[in-house]
């Protein structure tokens, strides 16, 4: 039996970052669509991936989405301050970990949190 992975993170924080994430692939994915977790457990870190069939990010827009109130302008209208990508940023560095996005404009976006995993109990926040 697989015990699983204790990682290193603030479980109301961290749960702050997968909320924010899966409102955003919810909202940005139109009906009939999929949203997909998946866990990879790696030597130092675990991944914890979310990825949509929403609408997915530009490239060059890539760069801005994890800066403190940025809106893209094809979405502008729709509800969100452009703060959520930021703070989930600033969790992820304070707990030690990371987080990247990669996407296709039209065919969806893939988000990955990096926690590290811990070597023992007192790790734990």
């Amino acid at each position: 039996m697989n015990p699983g992975r204790l990682l290193y993170h603030n479980r109301k924080w961290t749960a702050e970052v997968f909320v924010n994430l899966l409102e955003n692939a919810v909202k940005y994915t139109e009906p009939g669509g999929a949203i997909r977790i998946q866990v990879r457990p790696y030597e130092l870190y675990t991944e914890i991936q979310i990825a949509d069939t929403g609408r997915g990010i530009r490239q060059e827009e890539l760069t801005e989405i994890f800066k403190r109130f940025y809106r893209s302008p094809e979405v502008e209208n729709m509800e969100g301050s452009g703060i959520g990508l930021y703070l989930s940023n600033l969790i992820l560095e304070k707990e030690k970990g990371y987080i990247t996005a990669v996407s296709e404009y039209g065919k969806g976006s893939c988000f990955s949190v990096f926690l590290q995993n811990c070597k023992n109990e007192s790790s734990v926040l």
